[in-house]
């Protein structure tokens, strides 16, 4: 089964929930360059990824090799056959991943008679095209009841099958035209259309990667856009609106308005947990690099089998104590597997050591007893002696569940308050062997705008993993540490923070980093 799939105009977000549906399953994927490579994280480990991708100028397959791929990976044997409820057949799926819509200038009407004439079932999954999505991205909406009833769409790349004078008097009769592809073409396109009878004064919009954190909206009219593109850099792939529609970006223009869009931010953090602070960021419209600075690393099944003998007797214990979302989740999976949940912390105190822990252990059904107001380890032990009383703390019995690097202040200071310690690490952290290319090439250029840090180790790893000069880049670009302990790593390293979290949370970092940008001079 080959599944056509439009995967919008770049907003991974705009992806339809059938699309996400197939992608889940996919046995294979074959995606193109204007596809955000986001989407490929919705594909099982193990779906084979086929980059097809073409852009002007330059094609990695001709479309009749594509055809080929296609019908080649949906003839390969899947072993076994598994049928998937909503989904046809029990065979390999093959998922033709497109940008946009894959019947808007997409070729998909191509590539379903290539399928039908071998006998291949396929079914075509619409997605948002982006003549329509990156207009509304920029504050024009094509169609408005008092300035445009209709709406052409026009290829800019076969111009001599394109009627101008046609495209010209829907163009007078108060129509939006809209043309997919023609940067490179757009002087021609518009000495056509006002040859064809056009206003030269018509407002005219140019959209590059509409819908994307990139996107970037030139306007001016018929004469003069081709000149704005021309001096303003716009390349492909952009989209190039026509009409007096155009007019109304500056009422309605919301996306490039976000508060840190056209902002760069580097996320250093877990390959695993950089997904909830990229999002919050992009969400506010900043265009997001994770740089994985840290990598979790489960114990060996020889270190699970000594950690499960305190794990097995977590009720002799009278407080669990978690300092990290690491550990609650590494700790949560383990109980799991040897068949417990969460009445097994039934006749013990939990205390966790800041918000976002405190949160995860929320997800797996259980209140922590004790969160400092300040997220440290001393803190902590304060608020623990705070709960129970100073005389009560001879001799209780503290379960420490952490990472293998974490700091030894919280259990030296339960220790000095006469509580017995089992310092437990649930899982292990490791630097990368290097950071992406894309995040060195931002660092080199000097493309960012904030790094930020939510943990000492992530500055730490940072630095190892950069040259001298990068270094002292970072030294010069605007950073937010999540709390204290972070700032303090940070200090060490030269890289004092422009801004530090009032809470160790990530909505407070993103707050600090807002309130940075919007103050007036917002100064470093």
């Amino acid at each position: 089964m080959v599944y056509l799939v439009g995967a919008g105009p770049g907003d991974a977000g705009l992806l339809t929930l059938r699309g996400a549906q197939v992608l889940r399953i996919a046995d294979v994927v074959i995606y193109d360059s204007l596809a955000n490579s986001e989407l490929l994280k919705l594909c099982p480990p193990t779906a084979k990824l086929v980059f097809v991708g073409k852009r002007a100028g330059h094609h990695t397959k001709t479309q009749d090799e594509i055809n080929t791929i296609l019908v080649d990976e949906a003839f390969a044997e899947k072993s076994p056959g598994i049928a998937v409820p909503g989904l046809k057949g029990t065979g390999r799926v093959v998922v033709r991943l497109k940008g946009g819509d894959p019947y808007v200038f997409g070729r998909g009407g191509e590539e379903g008679e290539h399928l039908r004439k071998h006998g291949i079932p396929f079914e075509v999954i619409p997605g948002v095209t982006a003549g329509i999505a990156a207009p509304a991205y920029a504050g024009i909406p094509v169609t408005h009841r008092n300035f445009a009833s209709t709406v052409t769409l026009v290829t800019g790349h076969e111009e001599t099958r394109v009627n101008f004078e046609a495209l010209a008097k829907l163009g007078r009769g108060g129509g939006t035209i809209v043309f997919y592809m023609g940067v490179k073409g757009s002087a021609g396109n518009m000495e056509k259309l006002m040859a064809g009878g056009m206003d030269a004064t018509i407002p005219v919009a140019v959209i590059q990667w509409g819908t994307r954190t990139l996107q970037r909206t030139v306007v001016g009219t018929a004469a003069t856009i081709a000149e704005l593109v021309r001096a303003a850099g716009i390349a492909t792939p952009a989209i190039t609106v026509v009409g007096k529609v155009v007019a109304l970006r500056e009422t309605l223009n919301w996306f490039e308005r976000q508060p840190l869009f056209g902002k760069c931010v580097l996320v250093t953090r877990t390959r695993q947990q950089a997904s909830e602070l990229a999002s919050q960021l992009a969400e506010l419209g900043a265009q997001v690099l994770e740089a994985a600075t840290i990598e979790i690393v489960p114990p060996t099944e020889e270190e699970w089998e000594e950690i499960d003998k305190q794990l097995m007797h977590l009720p002799a214990y009278d407080w669990v104590v978690f300092t990290s979302v690491n550990g609650v989740q590494a700790t949560w999976k383990r109980l799991r597997h040897l068949g417990f949940d969460a009445r097994h912390f039934g006749a013990s105190n939990v205390a966790a050591v800041g918000k976002a822990t405190a949160d995860a252990l929320e997800q797996i059904g259980i209140s922590p007893d004790v969160m400092p107001e300040k997220f440290a380890g001393k803190e902590l032990a304060e608020a623990i002696k705070g709960h129970i009383g100073d005389d009560e703390m001879q001799g209780k019995r503290f379960l420490m569940l952490r990472a293998d690097i974490a700091r030894p202040a919280l259990r030296e200071e339960l220790l000095k308050l006469g509580a017995m310690v089992d310092d437990v690490a649930v899982y292990q952290t490791r630097r990368p062997e290097q950071l992406a290319d894309e995040v060195i090439a931002a660092i080199d250029k000097e493309e960012l705008d904030w790094v930020t840090f939510t943990s000492g180790s992530t500055a730490m790893n940072l630095w190892e993993l950069l040259l001298p000069e990068q270094r002292t880049k970072i030294a010069a670009m605007r950073r937010a540490s999540i709390g204290p302990m972070t700032t303090e790593s940070l200090e060490k390293l030269g890289w004092k923070p422009t801004v530090e979290a009032k809470h160790a949370n990530i909505k407070s970092m993103v707050d600090a980093i807002l309130e940075m940008e919007r103050s007036p001079k917002g100064d470093r």
